[in-house]
């Protein structure tokens, strides 16, 4: 992080220049000549390094969420816009200020990581403004909400407790009330932006909705008590007044009903109005503009200017070699049948399932443990942030992918968490368990978003920010480094790494088929089911994800090639002199980059090594 922003940048040189002017009477320096001599003082470094703070900071103001996640309480009784068209044309307008600054800078006088922060810079602005162009608005800001994607799926547990708002004063409980009220404000507005789609004939699928009606119901369903909402009342800190604790609590009492009475509204405007028009069929390639919407997505998850059909071949010539590697595996543990029924055998016998939710979660802390006393051997550079395991909430958890991330602060107080599916435990296989930590805890999501937002070396942008192609591709990537760990030596647990692995290339075939070729949800889930050892509860949640957010899943076996790619071309050129700990700095000490950004460093990290 840069601590220092544009205005104490600026505000430091016109000290100096004020003390040598004080003899001219103040009035013939004006402000815009005193900044101007200031910025010319500035080598180009430094002007682009008060650019990227003036963002960062003009950024936090505007989305205020973000900077609680980073532990920043200044703007911690706000919630946020994130849905009207001020805020769209304020978002806008900054993308096009930022660029045009950008822009006169001299590049050519930049150092090496300074080159590569102006060039992600560049790009991201760039894409932002596509996506802020009226084409792709009017596609997408008229969809708000669907089962995987929107604040009742994301303010529940930010709201909770146990997430990222801070619960440890006054203050930070009566900061939750005013956020509330303004999260009641974004739902209102989100039936408004469904009216907007229904008028212009771009609607969400009746799917997606279906299940959010779903969602809404049961979150009402569980009553005040119950509610997430009310959680932090039930957790008071041992300092506060009896008489504050009797205030707040009928504060939130009063607030959560009114929360409700929101869902309410959401809930029986798509169960009585939108419900009727959503459409049938489930990929983009069935909404009015969804060949277009989908190529723009495309081009942001995989941060290269790839087309459906490339991506759907490749993941059909993925599958099939790692189906190859499959009949391997079942051949050593002599299995006598063929792979659809290690499939099933895989799915139903007793071994690989749960008997307790307690279990489970021993498994993941036993996995942990091995992990922590291995990774030394690949990492140089290790998180500060502790690592929790946890499972969902089960207020949430059916609908839910089978693990995610939610990262901690930069500065270690709020760790950050492994979350584990322990919905329908009949369908959970453990012999993914070791795939899955590697992949969304360490050291995947865990190392690679914890490094960069606890280097402050780095531009906020470059802490913070990222792209789905390299967050993703590296966590996959991290699930092969359980081999050079000694991890793998049951092969159950290594046919759970091929499942894994089989999963993502399964996603650049079922992905492109929803979304380019016209394929249904069932014929993609059976896709699944045919060609992997996943239950139908978790192909199911999975299909349904790519419904809710299209292109998201291609970017991990996308980003995983790219750093395999990049990492044999370094074993190649380096020979003895590669160093595994020294390849993973390289990749991770400058945060998520670009494909293209990534493979320019790293080739010229080889080039510099002799």
């Amino acid at each position: 992080m840069i601590k220092t922003p544009l205005a104490l940048l600026i505000g430091t040189s016109l000290l100096a220049i004020g003390s040598v002017a004080s003899a001219q009477p103040l009035a013939a320096t004006s402000a815009a000549a005193m900044e101007h001599h200031a910025e010319a003082e500035m080598t180009e470094g430094e002007k682009l390094k008060a650019l990227f703070a003036k963002s960062d900071e003009d950024n936090l103001k505007r989305n205020p969420i973000g900077a609680l996640f980073r532990g920043d309480e200044r703007y911690a009784d706000q919630l946020g816009d994130y849905i009207s068209d001020e805020y769209f044309a304020a978002e806008k307008a900054a993308e096009e200020a930022e660029l045009a600054a950008l822009l006169k800078l001299d590049r050519s006088k930049l150092n090496a990581t300074d080159k590569i922060a102006y060039d992600v810079f560049q790009r991201n602005k760039q894409q932002a403004l596509i996506g802020y162009s009226k084409e792709i608005m009017d596609l997408s800001v008229v969809r708000p909400v669907n089962h995987f994607s929107g604040f009742h799926t994301f303010y529940p547990n930010f709201a909770s407790g146990k997430g990222g708002a801070p619960f440890k004063t006054v203050k930070n409980y009566e900061d939750n009330l005013k956020r509330h009220k303004q999260f009641i404000v974004i739902g209102d507005r989100s039936i408004g932006r469904f009216r907007q789609g229904m008028d212009s004939g771009v609607v969400e699928t009746k799917l997606t909705i279906t299940n959010v009606i779903e969602q809404l119901a049961t979150q009402i369903g569980l009553g005040l008590e119950n509610s997430p909402f009310m959680a932090p009342t039930k957790n008071f800190p041992e300092d506060f007044s009896d008489e504050d604790k009797a205030r707040l609590t009928k504060q939130y009492t009063a607030a959560t009903t009114d929360i409700f009475a929101g869902y309410q509204r959401m809930h029986d405007f798509l169960k009585d109005e939108y419900l009727e028009v959503a459409r049938e069929g489930v990929g983009l390639s069935y909404m009015k503009g969804g060949d277009v919407m989908y190529q723009n997505l495309i081009n942001n998850t995989t941060t290269l200017p790839l087309k459906a059909d490339y991506i759907h071949e490749l993941g059909v010539s993925e599958v099939t070699r790692i189906k190859t590697e499959m009949e391997e595996i079942k051949t050593e543990v002599g299995f006598d049948g063929t792979l659809s029924e290690f499939f099933e055998f895989l799915r139903t016998d007793a071994q690989f399932h749960p008997k307790s939710r307690e279990s489970l979660t021993q498994r993941y802390y036993d996995m942990g443990k091995l992990v922590d006393a291995k990774i030394g051997e690949q990492f140089k550079v290790l998180p500060k942030s502790p690592l929790e395991i946890r499972p969902y909430d089960e207020s949430i958890e059916k609908f839910q992918a089978g693990g995610s991330y939610q990262g901690g602060t930069p500065d270690g107080s709020r760790p950050g968490v492994f979350y584990f599916n322990a919905y329908d435990l009949p369908s959970r296989n453990t012999s993914g368990i070791t795939t899955l930590y590697l992949h969304e805890g360490a050291p995947g999501h865990h190392f690679q978003i914890s490094l960069a937002q606890e280097n402050e070396a780095l531009p906020a942008f470059m802490r913070f920010g990222g792209n789905t192609a390299y967050v993703e591709g590296w966590a996959l990537y991290s699930e092969k480094l359980g081999f050079p760990m000694g991890l793998y030596n049951d092969p159950y647990q290594r046919f759970g790494h091929l499942d894994d692995e089989m999963l993502r290339a399964m996603r650049l075939v079922v992905d492109t088929g929803l979304h380019s070729k016209g394929w249904t949800r069932e014929k993609a889930i059976q896709y699944m089911l045919d060609n992997s050892s996943m239950g139908k509860t978790d192909a199911t949640a999975e299909v349904e994800r790519y419904i809710a957010i299209p292109s998201q899943a291609l970017a991990y076996k996308i980003g995983a090639l790219t750093i395999q790619r990049l990492k044999s071309e370094a074993v190649e050129a380096l020979g003895d002199k590669f160093d595994p700990r020294e390849f993973h700095d390289q990749v991770l000490n400058t945060g998520a980059l670009p494909m293209t950004v990534l493979e320019t460093k790293i080739r010229d990290w080889i080039a510099s090594q002799g």
